[in-house]
């Protein structure tokens, strides 16, 4: 079996292993992992068993389950707890919280675009793993059922039981599939209402960034657990940002989870220096939640130049 034959699903098993961890850095490696496992294996394989992309995705999936034994999930701060009501609150980071992680889109392959939704990944973390490898390798990916039992070493009514109590529990969250499909960012006027959330960024323009926001519009900010929601306390964090920070930014289009997002840079003397990744949601042109990434170890994955041009 060549290598490149195998390396050929990275893109994909990334984006697989991302969703079942929450966490791009453990995604590279379990993938990583996964390659070598099978590079090792490539004498045992038998092509009239499995094709060599349901025996990765058997290998990446038991890698994963592994790897997540023990582990807290992954959330992100509205997941923890009640919204703040204080816009002057502490800006105290929670380091041991390990929070969910954005997936830069330049390391994304095209063909795994689909649920990879911010918000639905974060929804996911909160099903046992064996679960989440039910829902994710059933429903995302299709293989069928059987194949799902044979990747997890179970059998089709267990499957199918799994499944059944994770759309339960996603139901209860209110995190439907992304399988209504995550619009291109031109879509319905997504585009358009991008640049104009970028240019009342980018003015400090309060009133306008409050104009663009849906009423119940999320903010946070991993890795500090704060967060608020409602369109009032998002202007009004907002203007305590451009308090600290000045009013003097720059932003850059990025694309994370398949989503839109941008890379903003603040003011620093006469630079101005990488801030912040933020990835936006939007429902009828109104922005619905921001999810502001400021961890420089999350920063780097976007291969970002750390200062405007």
């Amino acid at each position: 079996m060549p290598h490149v034959e195998l390396e050929a699903h990275r893109g994909e098993l990334t984006a697989h292993c991302y969703r079942m961890t929450g966490s791009f850095h453990d995604a590279e490696d379990l993938v990583q992992e996964t390659l070598l496992r099978a590079w090792n294996a490539r004498e045992r394989y038998d092509p009239a068993r499995a094709s060599v992309r349901t025996w990765l995705y058997r290998i990446a999936t038991n890698a994963c389950l592994t790897a997540l034994e023990g582990r807290a999930r992954r959330p992100l701060p509205a997941g923890l707890g009640a919204p703040d009501e204080d816009p002057g609150a502490p800006l105290a980071p929670a380091p041991d919280v390990p929070w969910l992680e954005p997936f830069p889109d330049a390391r994304l392959d095209p063909d795994a675009r689909t649920d990879l939704r911010l918000a639905w990944v974060a929804a996911v973390q909160l099903l046992p793993a064996r679960q989440r490898a039910a829902l994710v390798l059933r429903e995302v990916l299709a293989f069928s059922a059987a194949e799902v039992a044979e990747q997890l070493g179970t059998t089709v009514p267990a499957v199918n039981s799994a499944l059944q109590r994770a759309r339960a529990t996603l139901a209860e969250h209110g995190a439907a599939r992304s399988a209504d499909r995550l619009r291109e960012h031109g879509e319905h006027g997504e585009r358009a209402a991008v640049d104009r959330y970028l240019a009342a960024f980018e003015a400090a323009d309060v009133p306008a960034l409050v104009g663009l926001l849906a009423r119940d519009a999320v903010l946070e900010m991993p890795p500090l657990a704060l967060w608020y929601r409602g369109a009032r306390p998002y202007g009004q964090f907002m203007a305590r940002v451009y308090a600290m920070r000045g009013t003097d930014w720059r932003t850059r289009p990025v694309g994370a989870n398949g989503q839109p997002a941008f890379a903003a840079y603040a003011r620093d003397g006469d630079r101005h220096l990488l801030h912040s990744v933020q990835l936006l949601e939007f429902a009828d042109g109104l922005v619905t939640r921001n999810t502001v990434f400021t961890d420089p170890a999350v920063l780097r994955t976007f291969g970002l130049p750390e200062q405007a041009r």
